[in-house]
């Protein structure tokens, strides 16, 4: 089955939860790991800290999408996909801006980071569209 139609197939309040689910994640490896392994990082600890409040605040917008269930989800998901487009850009940024205190692991780490939410913003895009 072509990934296209694995992800037609999924509700709203399916992409919101994997939205939610994807930030907790990203918040808890800024906020934790990335802060305990700094030296393998490279990144200043407070921007960590930002990025990572600014996951968890997308995480609580999800959820509270997934549990709310509205009746017209579109605006609310591609609203969600606009602000994790501008985390990507944002992320970028500072990537470029210390990219002389990063480590090679902690740019491989930023890199993938940035290109997984860019996947899930295309989904986002796609899905609110087709859907």
């Amino acid at each position: 089955m072509a990934f296209s139609n694995r992800i037609s197939k999924l509700s709203s309040k399916q992409i919101f939860f994997i939205d939610g689910i994807g930030a907790i994640v990203s918040a808890f490896f800024l906020g934790f790991v990335l802060v305990q392994f700094n030296s393998w990082c490279g990144m200043p600890i407070n921007v960590l800290y930002t990025l990572s409040g600014l996951a968890l605040i997308f995480a609580l917008y999800s959820f509270t999408c997934y549990f709310l269930t509205p009746i017209m989800w579109r605006p609310y998901l591609k609203f969600i996909a606009f602000v994790n487009a501008l985390y990507c850009l944002t992320t970028l940024g500072l990537v470029i801006w210390h990219y002389h205190l990063l480590t090679f692991l902690g740019i491989c780490y930023f890199i993938i980071e940035i290109v997984i939410i860019a996947l899930l913003v295309s989904v986002e895009l796609r899905y609110a569209k087709n859907n």
